[in-house]
């Protein structure tokens, strides 16, 4: 399929899809045991973007078979109580502090409240740092999800360049790792690199991830590249845009549409990990 322009649309629904439909599978599996799946999403904001993310979650959990309890707060007293009672309670599999945060809160530190088996989100500095020391732990699910994209429609990543433009501890950095660890050479980009375009076209995999609506254009990328587009900025009229401009699609080879590119997969992938801690050892073993 392609995009109606010159590259061709890496649509993630599809890969979402079936993600999705075995993670069902193994969740009835589990239920009939006695062990039903469970997410616990701690939300402290009243931000309208996060509450329409929260609430996506909570209904493809649903749809999937996994129970999801939102659990909501206004304070960093509030945060870490009820951290410190999901982490203790055996019919919580997977925790996810869901940002922005309270003024003053840090988020390496109350993630850092999650357990291992349980923060399916990857978001705990041990997570993150078992991910760099290339030790089992969930991966944060958008920066997984960029892999599972490129893995499904084949792009090869051995020997090739990949541009990740973007450095966030939730995105830009795991992905980088991740595709380090798939042979790729790996450069970074943000906001304070220079002449970022020359950068940008040497890429034979772009990974936008800044968090800029737009930032990524035509002139950023050469003909034959594959780009992620991990972008998903609020528009004005209540959609949303990606990091990379729409022109992008006459020149490279290959892009990620926002909506329905990274977005389905970073939802699946959450809940595949939901399903993977829940059928792991019990709490305590």
């Amino acid at each position: 399929m392609t995009s109606g322009r010159g590259g061709r649309e890496l649509s993630g629904r599809e890969l979402a899809r079936q993600l999705r439909a075995t993670a069902a599978e193994q969740a009835a599996g589990l239920t009939k045991e006695g062990r039903q799946p469970r997410l616990a999403v701690v939300t402290a904001n009243d931000d309208g973007g996060s509450a329409a993310y929260v609430r996506s979650i909570a209904n493809a959990a649903a749809r999937d078979g996994i129970a999801c309890d939102v659990a909501r707060t206004t304070t960093l007293a509030g945060i870490t109580a009820t951290l410190a009672q999901l982490a203790d309670d055996p019919e919580v599999h997977g925790i996810i502090l869901q940002t922005p945060l309270p003024g003053g809160a840090n988020l390496a530190a109350l993630a850092a409240a999650i357990p291992l088996a349980k923060d399916v989100d990857g978001a705990s500095p041990e997570s993150i740092g078992r991910l760099v020391a290339g030790l089992p732990a969930f991966a944060p699910a958008t920066a997984e999800a960029v892999l599972a994209i490129l893995d499904h429609y084949g792009v090869e990543l051995r020997g090739r360049h990949a541009v990740v433009v973007g450095r966030s501890v939730v995105v830009g950095k795991p992905a980088a790792h991740l595709l380090l660890d798939r042979h790729a050479t790996v450069t970074i980009c943000h906001s304070r690199t220079p002449d970022l375009p020359s950068i940008t076209r040497q890429a034979d995999v772009l990974v936008a991830a800044a968090g800029r609506a737009g930032l990524i254009g035509p002139g950023h990328v050469s003909p034959g590249t594959t780009v992620i587009d991990v972008g998903t900025n609020a528009t004005r009229d209540g959609g949303l845009a990606g990091d990379v401009d729409p022109g992008v699609a006459d020149v490279a080879a290959a892009l990620t549409p926002v909506p329905g590119g990274v977005g389905p997969v970073t939802t699946a992938l959450l809940l595949a990990h939901v399903v993977a801690a829940a059928a792991g050892p019990p709490t305590g073993t």
